[in-house]
């Protein structure tokens, strides 16, 4: 019961929150304004500005924002204890990541749809904006690179997964073709859509499909990865409405639905407990089998500044920005809808993660099986999982946990175990998709606006070739640019690990070099976010008070954790070189643009005194 509790408050807690903070957000301090145009309609182009109703672009926006981050982060955080992980989960996501995320959205909005690094030239200053696009790239750079790897490791470790995550792609085009041409609603084709996929999964790992995903699951990881590269570079070029929303919003749909079973499991197992071992067997209680509080875990960093780092979506994610500046508000059509979309995205990713960490505390412990086949329940079961740090932060580690507890859930519904974890895996692999392509459309925006800084003026979307010459002025189209993204994330996956020679099978986990780095660098965002938003806020004469404490906590946490791994990886007896200096020089950056903020801020209330 006390799990269900917990679900049911902090989802009592959400709900309340977007009615009221979010509410005060929207009309006191942004100043959301129905009557103003968006940019979906002034710079309309049916390629990437395309006025769309709210529902879909929530759908792009929350599984854009979703992927594997709210699974992966709260899989691991729970080993210092369920309970912090909880609070950083709810309260985080409140009062840090909703606000990053709907106010990079609205500032995005009332600039021309353009990404915050874009802005940060206009109400900071230019040499702010080069560097925090540089920023930008390198950290998309690691999540084109990497997220590869993270689909191929859930299809190796759920080849299930395989049929239905593919089958979406040609649906979605079908759909968003269809939908484009007759002008329709999405909403019932994605529903029939989503029973196609669900039927995928139930009917999607026998006969000629089950040989059919087990050979590709054998693939090597770097044939993935190509794959997955191509695929990225095809769904970026290619208009909005074609593949990207109708794939989204479908995914939304899954997700949605896959929460709702997985809220209606809970209740189940609260009541009744979980699926019974064997027939006839007692059905085991769901209770709570991980330690409320366990600040040093063995092999563990320090709970503190690692819980804010490792528990990245769910609470807060810099990623979120780049999708509310990137994507999102070119596709908004009405100004009314930016809470929603904003807010509202970010409050149900919490839910998600609140019900991941219920999954591996209290899902887990309906039962798993032990190393040497046993079944084990309880605190045997979450232990067998949780034993150390090493064990439990692998990639394959971490998706286990949330599918296997949340399996359990669906299990005590009356699901079978291999369609319940099948459920759960395409839930993990096609989120992790949608990320991915959303990546690669927003380091294409990032390599545009990086060329026409060195060249100046807008990019020409329309032009075969855009205006320049040379390179600079092939990155300004979309298709160099995109090329450009696709090759600079692949020549990273291609390189071997530290210590490693390349081989075939060692090849594709490149992005693994710079991953240590990644949550550090992806939190430093969202501080650089937060300062964009401030400066906009200051400009208007909006509150900003509210603003300063989670920018100064965001700015704060990244830089901690980074010096605090430098002399680990220095020490280190195969040196990461490359981890090492783009750490340092990472640091350099985030010092540097909070030196020309401070610097400004200090001249601007200097100038007022003196008026």
């Amino acid at each position: 019961m006390q799990t269900l509790l917990i679900a049911l408050a902090a989802g009592l807690g959400f709900i309340v929150a977007y009615h009221t903070y979010g509410r005060w957000l929207a009309r006191r301090v942004f100043g959301i304004d129905v009557s103003r145009v968006t940019p979906a309609h002034t710079h309309a182009d049916g390629s990437d500005y395309v006025p769309t109703k709210r529902a879909v672009v929530f759908g792009h926006h929350f599984t854009s924002i979703a992927g594997t981050g709210p699974i992966v982060g709260p899989a691991i955080a729970v080993m210092w204890g369920w309970l912090p992980a909880l609070l950083w989960v709810v309260f985080g996501s409140i009062f840090i990541g909703a606000v990053h995320d709907f106010g990079a959205l609205v500032v995005s909005l009332r600039n021309d749809g353009k990404t915050v690094g874009e802005i940060a030239g206009r109400v900071i200053n230019r040499r702010v904006r080069l560097l925090f696009l540089l920023v930008l790239f390198m950290a998309l750079t690691i999540v084109l690179a990497i997220f590869g790897l993270v689909i191929a490791a859930v299809f190796k470790q759920y080849p299930a997964a395989i049929a239905p995550c593919l089958i979406q792609i040609p649906i979605a085009l079908v759909i968003g073709v269809w939908l484009h041409r007759r002008g329709r609603g999405l909403l019932v084709p994605s529903l029939l859509a989503l029973g196609v996929m669900y039927g995928s999964v139930v009917w999607g790992d026998a006969g000629w499909l089950h040989a059919f995903n087990a050979e590709l699951a054998a693939m090597p990881v770097i044939a993935w990865v190509g794959v997955l590269l191509v695929y990225s570079y095809v769904a970026s070029v290619l208009p909005v409405w074609s593949l990207l929303q109708p794939r989204d919003f479908i995914n939304s749909l899954q997700l949605l639905s896959a929460l709702g079973l997985i809220v209606a499991g809970l209740v189940v197992a609260a009541f009744w407990g979980g699926a019974a071992p064997v027939d006839g067997a007692v059905r085991p209680a769901l209770q709570v089998a991980a330690p409320m509080l366990d600040l040093h875990p063995p092999g563990a960093p320090p709970a503190y500044p690692f819980l804010f780092i490792t528990i990245a979506c769910g609470a807060i994610s810099g990623f979120h920005c780049l999708v509310s500046s990137g994507t999102s508000s070119k596709q908004l059509e009405s100004e009314r809808d930016a809470q929603f979309v904003g807010y509202g995205s970010m409050l149900t990713e919490g839910f998600l993660a609140t019900l991941v960490i219920i999954a591996c505390v209290a899902g887990l412990g309906l039962g798993v099986a032990g190393p040497g086949g046993e079944w084990l329940t309880g605190a045997e079961a979450y232990t067998s999982r949780y034993a150390d740090w090493g064990a439990a932060s692998g990639l394959g580690a971490k998706v286990g946990a949330f599918v296997d507890g949340a399996a359990n859930l669906l299990r005590a519904l009356g699901l079978s175990a291999g369609i319940a974890t099948a459920l759960m895996a395409v839930l993990v692999a096609s989120f992790a998709g949608t990320t991915l392509d959303t990546a690669c459309r927003l380091q294409r925006y990032v390599v545009q606006e990086l060329a026409g800084t060195f060249w100046g003026g807008p990019p020409n979307e329309g032009a075969t070739v855009a205006p320049g010459f040379g390179l600079l002025g092939v990155l300004r189209n979309k298709h160099g640019a995109t090329l450009f993204a696709i090759a600079a994330a692949a020549l990273m996956a291609w390189a071997p690990l530290p210590g490693q020679e390349w081989s075939v099978a060692n090849a594709g986990k490149g992005g693994l070099i710079l991953w240590p780095m990644f949550g550090a660098t992806n939190q430093l965002l969202g501080g650089l976010a937060f300062l964009v938003i401030l400066f906009w806020l200051k400009r208007r004469g909006a509150p900003t008070w509210f603003l300063v404490p989670p920018l100064v906590f965001m700015l704060a946490m990244p830089a901690w954790a980074m010096m605090h791994q430098l002399p680990g990886w220095w020490a280190a007896e195969t040196k990461n070189w490359m981890l090492i200096v783009i750490a340092l020089a990472t640091l350099g950056l985030e010092a540097w643009m909070v030196g020309e903020a401070v610097f400004l801020l200090r001249n601007r209330s200097r100038g007022r005194a003196e008026a």
